[in-house]
């Protein structure tokens, strides 16, 4: 998937998303965060395109979380990478050269866990999570989506933590087996795409938005840009609004999450899905308009 065919993809499902009025202001185009560190008081940051690309930290971002850790400010990342668990998370961070503390890191999967006990109906999870997963990650029972047509029968909720082992067969199973037996679906990683590497992979968003497309089923994503992220990054920080900038590389979910939350906003523009593209062509369209644009954080 391209950049733009994503673009289009989000702007097909918008209704989907948090509500949003619009606004008149232009954003302001800025060097990098030092520019606005006297006027914000927390920073949260995306991870994929923002502090990383793949596996690959980009260039200076280690030095300005320092920068910005030494100017006394609250410093968060925001990430809708589900996959990992929160040791695994935090160790990913370590070993990209980020000093972030286990408190410092909200993960949409670290969110999303808190509700499943709110489906007490759910005896057993089915999880499409990566080959590593084990059911002993999970505070609830919980089995591993894989090619065997039986497992989808004996699940009695769907919960999607990674795409990155998810295949056509088992998201025809999926279907198949939701549209026979409907049955909660929560998505831990609301994201259709993130940056790689190897260009634009896709994520558990996408698929869950084809099965709300194909089944006209409804389905629960925690992550950005829906609410309860944001929440409980408040939670931690104990206070809220415009005092804190979120900093990400996407209009509908970085930009939209945190607008809808009260939070300004940082779009960085050299890379992640805007990499490379002229992106007053997709504020303009889409109408999600950033407080500042940068190039690098």
């Amino acid at each position: 998937m391209t950049p733009e065919q994503a673009f289009c993809r989000y702007e097909a499902v918008r209704d989907r998303l948090p509500k949003l009025v619009p606004s008149a202001a232009q954003a302001e185009r800025i060097r990098d965060l030092t520019q606005i560190a006297d006027t914000v008081d927390a920073f949260v940051f995306d991870a994929y395109g923002v502090l990383n690309v793949g596996e690959t930290p980009i260039d200076g971002a280690c030095e300005r979380i320092a920068e910005l850790r030494e100017r006394g400010k609250d410093l968060f990342v925001l990430t809708n990478a589900a996959s990992y668990c929160r040791a695994d998370t935090l160790l990913k961070f370590r070993k990209l050269g980020f000093d972030f503390t286990e408190g410092e890191i909200v993960s949409s999967r670290e969110v999303c866990e808190t509700f499943l006990s709110r489906h007490p109906e759910v005896k057993l999870w089915g999880v499409a999570a990566t080959e590593d997963w084990t059911p002993a990650e999970m505070h609830v029972p919980a089995i591993r989506l894989d090619d065997d047509p039986d497992t989808y029968r004996l699940i009695d909720g769907v919960l999607l933590l990674s795409s990155a082992e998810w295949s056509e067969r088992r998201h025809d199973l999926l279907r198949d087996s939701l549209e026979a037996h409907p049955r909660p679906v929560i998505v831990a990683n609301p994201d259709l795409v993130a940056p790689r590497e190897s260009g634009l992979s896709l994520e558990p968003g996408y698929f869950a938005h084809d099965l709300q497309d194909s089944l006209g089923i409804e389905i629960e994503y925690h992550g950005k840009p829906f609410p309860s992220v944001y929440s409980e990054i408040e939670a931690r920080l104990g206070y809220g609004g415009a005092r804190i900038a979120m900093v990400g590389d996407t209009l509908h979910t970085d930009v939209l999450g945190a607008q809808a939350q009260g939070w300004r906003t940082v779009l960085i523009s050299d890379h992640g899905l805007f990499a490379g593209l002229d992106v007053d062509k997709f504020i303009s369209t889409s109408g999600l308009k950033p407080d500042w644009i940068a190039p690098s954080i």
